[in-house]
């Protein structure tokens, strides 16, 4: 199929598409990666009126190592950021999680923003901003505001974005000291959208043991779903840590829906078998930290 009519717009700057994505209003959307974007289109699941390419933004491209974290343009394609080896020594969970989205093509791209602003819970990049307390920046002419991960994503495929609405970037914080993070996800085929996937981190005071341990779970809610798991592996050394009573919690805490891939029951036990299996790597990657 081919997409429905609409009309294009080429802004040669910020200002530019500022301007146009207001004008559009709830009529307009923005074209960066296009990964997702183009088949809804070509399925004419989505029908804009109006097509905003951002792709002449230079100045949105930037990835910015600062000293809390990393900041990420709006188009900044994900094997950019995959690649940074500065981005993986300050933020090593964006590797992680990035080496699991779909495949090398979609991911020279596909920008790590666009998938932010696409707000499926079925993707990997909203779990991994969810668990780290990070940010999307919102732009419209002559106003900026940051949203927390935690109030951006409201529902499927739905986020706090309002009409008008540009993501310039999005920042996700550098994890504490004597911490470590891992990702893991199950797939019918390499490259699909997981059935199940965790986000973990987890960190250890001077003594070893663990201070706190939290994940965000992939495919098992409307949105992404933080859990923390600090009192369920008992402030151990990881070792000893209970981390079976911490994979119950997960599944007790989760939601997930059946789908023709997998059942309830199913996704639920994947979700503690993954959760169990990313603290764990987690813990390990503290403990070399």
């Amino acid at each position: 199929m081919k997409p429905p009519p609409f009309e294009y717009h080429a802004p040669r700057s910020l200002g530019e598409a500022l301007d146009a994505l207001a004008g559009a209003g709830e009529h307009g959307k923005v074209l960066a990666g296009g990964q997702s974007l183009i088949p809804l289109l070509n399925m004419r699941l989505a029908a804009p009126a109006h097509l905003v390419d951002i792709n002449r933004l230079a100045e949105l491209a930037a990835v910015d190592v600062e000293p809390g974290g990393v900041r990420v343009g709006a188009l900044a394609r994900h094997a950019q950021v995959e690649r940074s080896e500065e981005v993986a020594a300050a933020q090593p969970l964006l590797r992680q999680a990035l080496r699991l989205v779909a495949h090398p093509v979609i991911r020279n791209r596909g920008t790590v923003v666009g998938s932010l602003a696409h707000a499926d819970p079925a993707a990997e990049l909203p779990a991994v901003l969810t668990l780290l307390r990070g940010s999307v920046r919102l732009a419209r002419p002559g106003a900026v505001r940051d949203v927390a991960a935690e109030d951006f994503f409201t529902g499927p495929l739905e986020s706090a974005m309002e009409a008008g609405e540009l993501a310039v970037s999005a920042f996700f914080p550098a994890p504490p000291p004597r911490s470590g993070t891992a990702f893991r996800e199950v797939a019918r085929r390499h490259g699909d959208y997981a059935l199940a996937g965790i986000a973990a981190l987890v960190a250890l005071d001077d003594d070893l043991r663990i201070t706190s341990a939290t994940v965000a779970c992939v495919s098992l809610g409307p949105v992404p779903v933080l859990v923390d798991v600090t009192d369920a592996v008992g402030h151990r050394p990881p070792d000893s840590a209970d981390w079976a009573s911490a994979a119950r919690a997960v599944a007790d805490r989760i939601e997930p829906e059946a789908d023709i891939h997998a059942t309830v029951a199913y996704r639920r036990h994947l979700a503690g078998v993954l959760t169990e299996q990313a603290l764990r790597d987690a813990a390990r990657e503290a403990v070399d930290a």
